[in-house]
């Protein structure tokens, strides 16, 4: 049995992996500072295997950069050795929701999922702080943290770090920000599927920023469109003279040309033939339009029956030429009227419903622009809620709504880890509800501290994601009522299974010698923390393997031992201790693809030595480890 690792992998050690099978004569060995011998890469032989033009030194050359770039590509890159803990007594519907809601630094949370979730997240919407100099924090060490919302409390983060807040004062006030976001996305980037999409709702102050960014870690090829929103609509005394009623939303695609936004089902009521055409049916549509020149655009269109002769509208040409128009009278698309008033046009032109490419709708960049996507609504929204008091700027239901049905299928899975107020949560539940999709969403918050002087605090949630999480057990609620009489509305998935970063599972074996004592030996008899129960292990086992976290996990004793089945026996796992050929036997019966127990869980060293020829003669593709 192999041992697993239980550490989210070195993704620079991935890449290098794949460097070394393109160009293996561009990998070398170094000395580090330290005197180690080393792999390297001789970026030399690297540079002529892959350009003709190597541009090096104080070169002219286009980029982007800023103080401690590297050290955010290095961020993104290095392993974590930390798990997710499930956390039964805050979820809703744990057992049977396929909804995730995660607790912990955004960093860390999207590293561990980069085995599970590799390549599988339709849509990814966030709304990172802006950086508007009160709603972004950072520790004095410039490792980037964040609060998306002002509920700061206190000077020190839980290590004990200074938290300093980002004032444009702060001769870093860029390069902090960006050294939050870049790992941030570039880990993001991984998740997407090849036609997944990301939305990151943006003003002015790192807009510029933020499009580089995004440039650089999508590629610029991939960069869809640019939302803007209207966020309100009261007038500014601002000295300017500018009343700023909108922000952005920029839309970059994993590979643009798998990307397809049409979403949500055009109105086709309008549609009928009352004529019984045999081309079905049809509205009647306009046919001038405002450019067009007088050569080609610009001629009388004779009705045979009448007489009347149509002349475009004035400033307008025909949007076809003669020979066009003419064919779609031949073909009855432009049918004449036996009879019609003076001022009427004597002739149709038809749209048929059967020559529409698409039945879905179009996504519009201006779409947004309209009132009922603005702040005021989304006030509104949380306080039908009584959720009202506890956050700034939420964003509308409607407005990500809209973004999950033209970003995502019935089926996708909607990833937000800037959770805040939970919105895209609650979008996600209400559009399942109107169109019967099954959508999955996992939002990730950190649980950062509210102010003891805030109405959230008096209320009693104590962090952020205590308020997000009481907003989607509300809202859950409220769209069950509102669509009571709806059919099939028992079956909308309104839980959430909650999970928190927290260390390792296992037990820290590197001691110092003055460490030692005569108990050691004791404390290695077993490797896992003792305040980590079996269902700590599952999911750190699931993250390892790459199994979704919203998986169906059944319980079942088999020989008085504690076994879980994982998405109906795809990975069966036993963390008891004294397990004999008998339970083995009967677990390797159920053919799993994945057989997990605890490291020196056997009964006996006959058991042990059994283990193996057990499932090479029942179950031979298993695949077992230990922890």
């Amino acid at each position: 049995m192999d041992k697993l690792n239980m550490q989210t992998k070195n993704l620079a050690d991935e890449k290098f992996e794949k460097l070394k099978e393109l160009f293996p004569n561009a990998i070398t060995e170094s000395i580090d500072e330290n005197g180690n011998l080393v792999r390297a890469i001789d970026k030399d032989v690297l540079a002529q295997e892959i350009s003709n033009e190597v541009v090096e030194g104080r070169d002219e050359r286009y980029q982007f950069t800023w103080p401690e770039k590297r050290k955010a590509i290095l961020n993104a890159n290095a392993p974590i050795s930390k798990t997710l803990r499930p956390c039964r007594e805050e979820s809703l519907n744990f057992d049977e929701t396929e909804n995730l809601y995660i607790e912990g630094d955004n960093l860390e949370v999207l590293k561990l999922l980069q085995e599970t979730y590799l390549g599988k997240v339709k849509m990814i919407y966030i709304d990172p702080p802006y950086n508007t100099g009160s709603d972004f924090v950072y520790n004095d060490d410039f490792d980037a943290l964040y609060n998306d919302y002002k509920f700061i409390n206190g000077d020190y983060n839980k290590n004990n770090e200074r938290l300093v807040q980002n004032k444009e004062t702060n001769g870093r006030f860029h390069t902090d920000w960006l050294n939050m976001i870049y790992p941030r996305l570039k880990l993001a980037r991984n998740l997407l599927s090849d036609d997944g999409v990301i939305f990151i709702s943006m003003d002015d102050n790192e807009y510029a920023n933020l499009k580089k960014v995004c440039d650089e870690i999508f590629g610029e090829k991939n960069f869809i469109f640019d939302l803007i929103r209207k966020t309100k609509s009261t007038t500014n005394d601002a000295k300017t003279g500018v009343n700023i009623q909108h922000e952005n939303c920029l839309v970059y695609g994993k590979q643009y040309d798998a990307v397809n936004l049409l979403g949500g089902e055009k109105k086709l009521d309008r549609y009928s033939n009352p004529d019984n055409d045999p081309n079905g049916d049809w509205i009647s549509d306009n046919p001038s339009a405002k450019s067009g020149n007088m050569e080609t655009g610009f001629f009388p269109i004779v009705n045979p029956y009448t007489g009347k002769a149509d002349y475009p509208p004035k400033g307008a040409f025909w949007r076809f030429s003669k020979n066009t128009m003419q064919k779609h009278i031949d073909y009855g698309t432009i049918t004449f009227k036996k009879e019609h008033r003076d001022n009427e046009r004597g002739f149709i032109y038809k749209r048929y419903k059967k020559d529409l490419k698409t039945t879905k709708k179009t996504m519009d960049s201006l779409e947004f622009t309209d009132n009922q996507y603005m702040n005021q609504r989304a006030t509104k929204e949380l306080l039908s809620l009584g959720l009202v008091e506890f956050f700034s700027y939420p964003k509308g239901i409607d407005f990500i709504k809209k973004m999950v049905l033209h970003g995502s299928d019935e089926e996708s899975i909607i990833l937000d880890f800037f959770s805040g107020s939970a919105t895209t949560a609650h979008a996600v539940m209400q559009l399942n509800a109107e169109d019967g999709g099954n959508r999955k969403y996992i939002m990730v918050q950190l649980p950062e501290e509210t102010d003891e002087k805030s109405e959230a605090y008096k209320a009693g949630y104590k962090n952020i994601c205590e308020i997000g999480k009481e907003r989607i057990r509300r809202a859950g609620k409220k769209i069950l009522e509102d669509n009571k009489d709806k059919d099939g509305i028992e079956n909308l998935d309104i839980g959430f299974r909650v999970l928190k970063t927290d260390t390792s599972n296992m037990k820290d074996v590197f001691y110092r010698p003055g460490e030692l004592n005569q108990n050691f030996l004791d404390n290695l008899t077993d490797n896992i923390k003792d305040d980590r129960g079996a269902e700590d292990l599952l999911f750190q086992v699931m993250l390892d393997l790459g199994v979704p976290l919203s998986s169906n996990i059944q319980v079942e004793n088999i020989d008085g031992k504690e076994v879980y089945l994982v998405d109906q026996g795809y990975l069966i796992a036993c963390f008891d201790r004294d397990i004999d050929d008998d339970l083995v036997t009967k677990i390797a019966k159920r053919g799993p693809a994945f057989a997990i127990f605890r490291d020196s869980s056997m009964v006996n060293d006959s058991a042990l030595n059994n283990f193996d020829q057990i499932f090479e003669r029942l179950s031979p593709e298993t695949t077992r480890r230990v922890i």
